[in-house]
């Protein structure tokens, strides 16, 4: 698989992951319900993606946040 991000946009997207998952278990703010999960598994998205190195989305559009690739 081709990476098409780089490492600031893979290290944005471990810290908004992060954040997420504090919100969303550490705090009350987005409660017990849809939007709990909502950032759960936004957060899992985004922890995968910065892993791996490769947005589908990106490729979709044809973008690459990678200068070194």
């Amino acid at each position: 698989m081709v990476k098409n991000m780089g490492k600031t946009d893979r290290a944005m997207r471990l810290v908004i992951a992060a954040l997420l998952v504090f919100v969303a278990l550490g705090t009350s703010i987005v409660g017990s319900g849809v939007m709990f999960w909502l950032a759960l598994v936004v957060a899992a998205v985004f922890t995968l993606t910065a892993f791996v190195g490769n947005c589908p989305r990106y490729r979709m559009v044809g973008l690459t946040a990678c200068g070194e690739c």
